[in-house]
C-alpha cells in the first residue's frame, strides 16, 4: 500500500504545477492527503488524480473555481456528469473554441479500460537531440520545427531512424510548467551522433489518442508506479509510435510513456 507521494511527483501525475497545488490547497480546492506538521510538505494519495485531472479540464473552459467546488461536491457520478453536462452545453454555445477541450473532458469522464503497464530496461542509444528550456504552452510548436530539424539532418546524410524518435521532460518542467525538453532520434550504430540516451529501467504504457489527453495516462502508469515500483526524479521520456510524422489524425497516435524506476 502506499502512503502518498510528495507533490513535486503529484505535479507529474496530473499535469498541475507545484505552484498550483499550493494554491488550490490554500483556498481548500484539492487539499492534500497528509501535511507534515514539522515540515509543512504535502503529500497526495493517487486516487486524487482524477479530481486534479477535472479541475484541470474545467478550468481549461474557464469555469469559475466555485462552480468547480460545487462540481466535486456532488454526492453522486450522476449529479456530478448532470453537473458537467450543463456547463460544457453552456460553453459550446458561446465559444466554438473550445471545442478540443470540451472533447478532453469527455474522455475523461468516459469509463476508459486500465493502461497495462510493462517494463523494459533500455540500452546506451545513440542518437541526434537537441535539448532547450520549453514553457509548457510552447512545448508542441518546439517540438514540431526541432523534430523537423533532427529528420531533415538525419536525410541529408542518408540514413533513417533506427528507431521511434522520442522526447524527455525533467521534473522541473512538470513542477513550474517550464523545464528542459530534449527532443531526439535514434540513429544506427556507428553513424554519426550528438548523444548517448544512457541504459535506464522503465515502467512503460502506451497513450492512445491526442498528446492533450496524454496527463491521463500518466496519471494511471505514475499511481502504478507509487503503488508497486521506486520512481526516480530522472526525465520522463516520451517515445512517438505514431506521431504527426506518420499521420494527420491525432486519434492514431499512440504514444510510449516511459516511467523510469529504480
Amino acid at each position: 500500500m502506499t502512503t502518498g507521494v510528495p507533490i513535486g511527483e503529484f505535479s507529474r501525475l496530473c499535469h498541475l504545477s507545484a505552484k498550483t497545488l499550493r494554491y488550490y490547497h490554500d483556498i481548500e480546492l484539492l487539499v492534500p492527503a497528509e501535511v507534515d506538521a514539522g515540515t509543512g510538505h504535502r503529500r497526495y494519495q493517487p486516487g486524487q488524480v482524477v479530481d486534479a485531472h477535472l479541475i484541470r479540464r474545467l478550468r481549461g473552459l474557464d469555469m469559475p473555481l466555485a462552480e468547480i467546488r460545487t462540481v466535486l461536491a456532488e454526492p453522486g457520478e450522476g449529479e456530478r456528469a448532470a453537473a458537467l453536462s450543463r456547463h460544457l452545453d453552456r460553453m459550446e454555445a458561446e465559444l466554438a473554441r473550445t471545442r478540443d477541450v470540451v472533447a478532453s473532458l469527455r474522455r475523461l469522464l468516459d469509463a476508459a479500460p486500465p493502461v497495462t503497464v510493462l517494463y523494459r530496461r533500455s540500452v546506451p542509444t545513440p542518437v541526434l537531440h537537441a535539448a532547450a528550456r520549453v514553457a509548457r504552452p510552447d512545448v508542441g510548436d518546439w517540438c514540431g520545427y526541432t523534430f523537423g530539424e533532427l529528420f531533415g539532418l538525419l536525410g541529408e546524410r542518408g540514413l533513417d531512424p533506427a528507431g521511434a524518435a522520442g522526447s524527455t521532460y525533467s521534473t522541473e518542467f512538470f513542477e513550474r510548467d517550464e523545464g528542459e525538453v530534449v527532443a531526439f532520434v535514434p540513429v544506427p550504430p556507428g553513424a554519426e551522433h550528438t548523444a548517448v540516451l544512457p541504459a535506464r529501467r522503465y515502467a512503460v504504457a502506451v497513450h492512445a489518442g491526442p498528446f492533450q489527453d496524454c496527463d491521463l495516462t500518466y496519471g494511471a502508469l505514475g499511481a502504478h508506479v507509487a503503488e508497486h515500483d521506486a520512481g526516480l526524479d530522472d526525465p520522463i521520456v516520451e517515445l512517438y509510435l505514431v506521431g504527426p510524422q506518420h499521420t494527420n489524425d491525432p486519434e492514431r497516435y499512440r504514444t510510449e510513456v516511459c516511467w523510469p524506476i529504480k
